[in-house]
Order: C-alpha cells, then sequence, then structure tokens
C-alpha cells in the first residue's frame, strides 16, 4: 500500500435527486466513489387523531393510591425486616381485613383461613419463603412475601419498613409463571389464557410520588413460534424455596421458578401494550 494513506474523493450531487450518498474510502492509490445507498424514506411526525376531543374531566385513579397500607400490630425494631415473620403479616392482615376485602389482590376465603391456621412448623402453609431487596432505593431491604392460591394463582407482597413498623406498598394475584428480581424491579411472568403462544411480563417499579410499586412496564411476549402445535409455555409450578439472602449481599433467586425446558428466547421482541 502506498505510504501517502488513502485518499478521498467526493462529487457535490444533489441529494434530493439521488438520495442518501455513501462515499467509498479506497487504499493503495486508488480513488474513492460515491454510491447511492437508494432513496431516503420521508420523516413521519406522530399524528394526534380526533384533536376535538375534551380531555378528561375526571380522570381514573392513579395506580398505586389504593396499593398501599399500614400492617396493623406488627413492629420492625430499627426498621430491619429480616427479624420480620411473614406468616405474621399476613395473619395480621387477614384478622384486619377477614374475607371482606374485595379486588383483584383480595385472597381466597380458604387462603385467608389457611393463613389463620398457619403453625410454627409450616406444613401446608400457604405464605412462601420470604425474599429481600432493596426496591425502593432508601438503602434497607423490602420484605417480599409470596402466597400460594387456588387454581395456580400466586399472591406477590411487598413490604416498606417505616417508622418501626411496615407498609405494604404492592399487592397483586395473578397466575404466574415466574417472578423474577432485576435490579429494584420485580418481574412477573403471567400465562396468557386468550392468547396461546404468549406470555404477560409486567415490571413492578417503585414510585416515589405515589411511595408504592407501580406496574411501570407492561408487556406481551412471544414464547413460542407461530404455526401449529401446543404452547410452549410451562404449568405453573409454585415451590417453596430455601430462604433467600439479602439482596444488598448476593442477589436472590425468583421466588417461583421457571419450569423445565423454558422456551423464552433472548431474542424475542416484546410489544408494549397496556391490559
Amino acid at each position: 500500500m502506498s505510504s501517502r494513506g488513502v485518499q478521498l474523493a467526493a462529487v457535490a450531487v444533489p441529494a434530493a435527486a439521488f438520495g442518501v450518498l455513501v462515499l467509498t474510502l479506497t487504499g493503495c492509490g486508488g480513488h474513492g466513489e460515491l454510491e447511492s445507498a437508494g432513496p431516503t424514506p420521508t420523516a413521519v411526525g406522530p399524528v394526534r387523531l380526533w384533536p376535538d376531543l375534551p380531555p378528561a374531566t375526571n380522570p381514573p385513579i392513579d395506580y398505586g393510591e389504593t396499593d398501599t397500607e399500614r400492617v396493623p400490630g406488627i413492629q420492625v425494631p430499627d426498621n430491619d425486616v429480616h427479624g420480620v415473620d411473614p406468616v405474621a403479616v399476613m395473619q395480621a392482615e387477614v384478622r384486619a381485613h377477614g374475607d371482606a376485602r374485595s379486588g383483584e389482590d383480595a385472597l381466597y376465603e380458604e387462603t385467608a383461613r389457611a393463613i389463620e391456621a398457619c403453625t410454627s412448623d409450616r406444613k401446608d402453609c400457604p405464605v412462601l419463603t420470604p425474599y429481600y431487596r432493596d426496591l425502593t432505593g432508601n438503602g434497607r431491604d423490602e420484605l417480599i412475601v409470596g402466597i400460594r392460591m387456588p387454581d395456580q394463582q400466586l399472591g406477590v407482597r411487598v413490604y416498606l419498613a417505616e417508622n418501626d413498623g411496615l407498609t405494604r406498598i404492592m399487592s397483586t394475584v395473578d397466575q404466574a409463571i415466574s417472578v423474577e428480581l432485576a435490579g429494584r424491579d420485580l418481574i412477573m411472568r403471567v400465562s396468557s389464557a386468550g392468547i396461546p403462544g404468549y406470555e404477560y411480563r409486567t415490571a413492578w417499579s417503585w414510585d416515589e410520588q405515589q411511595r408504592s410499586m407501580l406496574p411501570a412496564r407492561d408487556e406481551i411476549v412471544r414464547v413460542k413460534p407461530p404455526g401449529p402445535g401446543a404452547s410452549l409455555v410451562p404449568a405453573p409450578d409454585f415451590v417453596s424455596p430455601s430462604p433467600g439472602p439479602s439482596a444488598t449481599r448476593t442477589p436472590a433467586p425468583a421466588p417461583v421458578a421457571p419450569g423445565p425446558g423454558d422456551p423464552v428466547r433472548s431474542d424475542t421482541r416484546p410489544a408494549e401494550v397496556t391490559r
């Protein structure tokens, strides 16, 4: 190759006539040539539909507004949730609300009775082994509790220690495939009964304004290639995992492990939707 290096050449041509021009670099004494990369697509900005519609006068209640509640009768010395018994927490909630609580996160009546009957050996107790993670960014772990329920439903609740007490900052019930911790997010994978071959993934994140965990990202993800055949989504398999260490030291495993042969691929491209 010549020691003079790479030589460049360019010809000024109207871009509108020839599209985007790519400058080709050549060495060893050759001259650069301009090559067309094809027509440039026209930029299209967002278009507002029905611009004459009046704004809503009564906006819906903010997410998380009804998810936070102080747990009665639970003391948390030094705001350390590691010393809190999750069964005692759930029993306190059941006694406060009984079976009158309504909503998507409500406990089944039989689940509430089973929680009340939990003993120290926890045999047949629906309250799963707790996990710990700093989800709020306050430098302290929060308490994550799972409740096994009928029809393969799983209740997930998160509690924040503050003022030597306990506040519930998240509560949801769903037919979970798995529950995962990623950074300060709690991610639930849920089977999609109405759309075979797909699953919902919801990332719950702390919202400082609402002081609660909100479903910040909700996606539908394809978990099997198109075509005939049975769905590859594994059936939920709830097991009581061994206690997870504090996430501030070693990340804890998910409380509900994916089923064997989980087919979810890393190259799937989720599309964000609102359920």
